[in-house]
């Protein structure tokens, strides 16, 4: 397993968007953020000898993969149960796999009622209004 191998399968999951932030990393969302996205994983680009994925575990299993080699509590992001693999062996690629599956499942079912109301729009009038909402939040940022 790697990077794009993760961001292959991430990207063909229901309603997931991506991004580059805080450096070198690809976050991936359920849902745009300009509508109230939220983030379920990250992916670190950099070689940096830090995490190379972190992802939303839940409170159930979050425990269990922590005594894993290889896992730890996601930086900044432990406190709502993410975890982080150190290297990208440390889990079962088929697994991991499934792991993000359900971390974006998760974060799904917290989405607030009105965002997941535009994501279950037609494709084309979520992306008209989608671009609308990004349209007024860049001319807010510049007012």
């Amino acid at each position: 397993m790697d990077a794009e191998q993760v961001r292959e399968f991430l990207l063909r999951l229901p309603h997931v968007e991506e991004t580059m932030q805080w450096g070198a990393n690809l976050v991936f969302w359920v849902g745009d953020k300009a509508i109230g996205g939220k983030m379920f994983a990250l992916v670190n680009l950099d070689e940096d000898g830090k995490a190379v994925i972190s992802f939303h575990a839940g409170p159930e299993r979050c425990p269990d993969l922590l005594e894993i080699d290889g896992v730890i509590p996601a930086p900044y992001m432990a406190r709502i149960f993410w975890v982080a693999l150190t290297r990208w062996d440390a889990l079962p690629s088929r697994e991991l796999l499934v792991l993000l599956a359900q971390a974006r499942d998760l974060v799904y079912a917290k989405l607030p009622k009105r965002t997941r109301d535009v994501l279950a729009m037609p494709p084309m009038a979520r992306k008209k209004l989608i671009a609308e909402r990004r349209k007024l939040l860049s001319s807010k940022r510049a007012g």
